[in-house]
């Protein structure tokens, strides 16, 4: 498999997202309510209700003062006061001693940079459920956090979740953004097929919802798809990706991921190619050249005439630059007008009811290469009905002459009886049609 031909997008596509929620792990301690004043002694605001009153055990109270003493005073020994610290693990016996422990636990974890302690501090505190309501999102992504330095992919995973259930955010940092780090956790732990179903998965979940889809999601997903050759499941979010991001670039990218993935026949390639053409994808010498030799002068003259010269009128094959392909060109020219003389008598062979499937496939795709789609669907659809037909060809070539023809409902209908090989390029040209009926309904100009 080559890379795309774009150096630019294959490494925007490829590039790796950091989890991405910028919070305090590692740099900072967590705010985390612990003994002041009345809450020590346990003392009630006679305006205070009662559920309200923190809840803690003496014995545990008492000793985690001692502890608290020690951890403030002026350059403590972290290493020596982390066993009394742990020390008073089964002195917590309330929720309010579990929180406030795991408070301490998490924030001596952060000055001594100990991940386990931090992850052990960040549990304690998220199971005592005391941690606020407003706070509890942030939280769980701190857990998630590091538990990833920990590579305890699970545990990250189910918190990362909790945070995503709790439609958690930052200003910098979006739902959709905790979500992409979530299947960022699969792909770090070598599940890509895991990680690119949940991202497929919430693709089509946020579609279906009508929520928009961020690029980033699209973007991640198809570099991973494509870089470890994930076929089908990469096709699905390609077809979708053009949808929500309809740009020439995206389409070419779309063209070019499909034809590296596959060893393409010049038949196949050839309505790849045409496709480009129709969404202004072909922006390169060999994209042109390509299309030449799958067309061939001899066979489809006066469509390779019209790939060159867009070529030269574009500048990426100027004119004389290219002994080939004005040798192609001059090929082409020449044989046009004998090859229209030809239509009338091919077109009275392939309509004649004992005519030979290669006679019909052979008026299907001149006609369709002069434009003329009416007749070209007509020739299609009678070589579906001879046994040894090329079902998957003849398919392709009908729905893009029915597109063409401006009958795209019928068009979506035919395209999706293909399979083998030309599936995915036949789920191309589907996003094509659609796109095309949703502008004429929009009252826009439809692509010829």
């Amino acid at each position: 498999m080559t890379n795309l031909s774009s150096p630019r997008r294959q490494a925007g596509l490829g590039r790796q997202f950091a989890l991405a929620v910028a919070l305090a792990t590692g740099t900072a301690v967590l705010a985390v309510p612990g003994f002041t004043g009345a809450a020590l002694a346990q003392k009630k605001k006679k305006d205070e209700p009662a559920e309200a009153k923190a809840k803690f055990t003496p014995a545990f109270v008492k000793a985690y003062q001692g502890v608290e003493t020690a951890l403030k005073a002026p350059s403590p020994d972290y290493a020596a006061l982390k066993p009394q610290v742990m020390a008073l693990v089964p002195l917590a016996a309330t929720p309010d001693d579990k929180q406030a422990l795991g408070g301490m636990i998490y924030n001596l974890g952060i000055t001594s940079k100990d991940y386990p302690l931090q992850l052990q501090g960040a549990e304690m505190m998220l199971a005592s459920g005391k941690v606020a309501p407003e706070n509890a999102g942030r939280f769980n992504v701190v857990a998630s956090q590091v538990a990833n330095e920990l590579k305890q992919y699970d545990k990250a995973r189910t918190y990362l979740q909790n945070a995503i259930n709790l439609n958690y955010s930052t200003p910098t940092a979006s739902v959709q953004d905790l979500q992409l780090s979530l299947a960022e956790l699969y792909f770090a732990e070598g599940r890509n097929a895991e990680g690119i179903k949940y991202l497929t998965d919430l693709i089509d979940s946020l579609r279906a919802e009508g929520k928009p889809v961020g690029a980033k999601l699209y973007g991640r997903g198809i570099s991973i798809a494509y870089r470890n050759e994930m076929v089908p499941q990469i096709y699905g979010l390609v077809q979708n990706w053009v949808v929500d991001f309809p740009t020439t670039e995206n389409w070419r990218d779309a063209i070019n991921l499909t034809r590296n993935l596959n060893d393409y026949d010049g038949a196949v390639l050839l309505d790849l190619l045409r496709l480009g053409k129709k969404v202004g994808a072909l922006k390169e010498k060999n994209d042109y050249i390509f299309y030449i030799e799958s067309a061939d002068p001899r066979r489809l003259p006066f469509e390779v005439k019209a790939v060159i010269d867009e070529a030269n009128a574009s500048g990426v094959i100027a004119k004389g630059s290219d002994s080939w392909v004005d040798e192609q060109a001059k090929a082409a020219a020449g044989l046009i007008a004998q090859d229209r003389a030809a239509l009338p008598t091919l077109e009275r062979d392939a309509n004649a009811g004992a005519a030979k499937l290669r006679t019909i496939i052979a008026a299907g795709d001149t006609f369709l290469s002069y434009g003329e789609y009416a007749k070209a669907a007509g020739f299609y659809e009678k070589s579906l009905t001879l046994p040894d037909v090329d079902r998957d060809l003849a398919l392709t070539r009908l729905g893009i002459a029915q597109i063409g023809s401006g009958n795209t409902d019928m068009a979506l209908a035919t395209f999706a009886k293909v399979q083998g090989s030309r599936a995915p390029v036949a789920m191309l040209w589907s996003t094509y049609a659609k796109q095309q009926a949703k502008a004429g309904m929009a009252g826009g100009a439809t692509t010829n």
